[in-house]
């Protein structure tokens, strides 16, 4: 079955982060200075909403002066500012493209990295970001809204086509994607995994 669709993870997969700032997690540390313990619902709320540093420090009960919400978007761009698409997700994305597979993006993202994400990879056909669907991988949900936006249907049931799927997170792009009937597979730049290398990746996905 020919490749239709490749849906790829964006940080450690297509994108690099030089400078880790890390403002989010800035903002939590805040809460703890003020008695406020992190919870597994922070980190659902940040990924999975669309909202400005102030509105979150809100709905996370954290007070935060005006100071410190400036210096949490200085953070924010500075990490930005340093995010560089890997050479070989450069070169596959292009080999996939001549070839006519369609790509979109997968992504556990905070709402302030979406933009950034989009600019360095503009001509892509489909963003599935976090904060914008309203779920977070491994959630079935995230990749299915995924394959709408592209008009396809995974899995090899009458009218299927073969998506696929790649990212360096085993739980997420591997093992979530299959469970959603994405062909699932981990990208491992030490070699640890199913691919090292995207454009190998592409190679492959493009030979069928």
């Amino acid at each position: 079955m020919k490749t239709t669709a490749v849906i790829f993870d964006v940080f450690g997969t297509v994108i690099s982060i030089g400078e880790r700032r890390n403002p989010h997690l800035q903002l939590l540390r805040l809460g703890r200075q003020q008695g406020r313990w992190p919870t597994p619902d922070d980190v659902k709320m940040i990924m999975t909403n669309e909202f400005g540093w102030e509105e979150l420090a809100r709905r996370l009960n954290i007070c935060v002066s005006d100071e410190q919400l400036q210096q949490l978007a200085e953070e924010l761009e500075a990490e930005l500012l340093s995010l560089k698409v890997y050479p070989d997700a450069a070169e596959a994305i292009a080999l996939l493209q001549s070839a006519g597979v369609t790509i979109s993006l997968c992504s556990n993202l905070a709402s302030g990295y979406g933009p950034a994400v989009r600019e360095l990879l503009p001509e892509l056909d489909g963003y599935g970001f976090s904060y914008a669907v309203g779920s977070m991988k491994p959630d079935p949900y995230i990749y299915q809204a995924v394959c709408r936006d592209l008009m396809v249907q995974p899995g090899s049931q009458l009218g299927g086509e073969r998506v696929v799927m790649i990212g360096d997170s085993i739980k997420c792009d591997r093992n979530g994607a299959r469970a959603a009937g994405i062909a699932g597979f981990h990208l491992s730049r030490t070699g640890n995994g199913d691919f090292e290398d995207l454009v190998k990746f592409a190679e492959l996905v493009v030979q069928g």
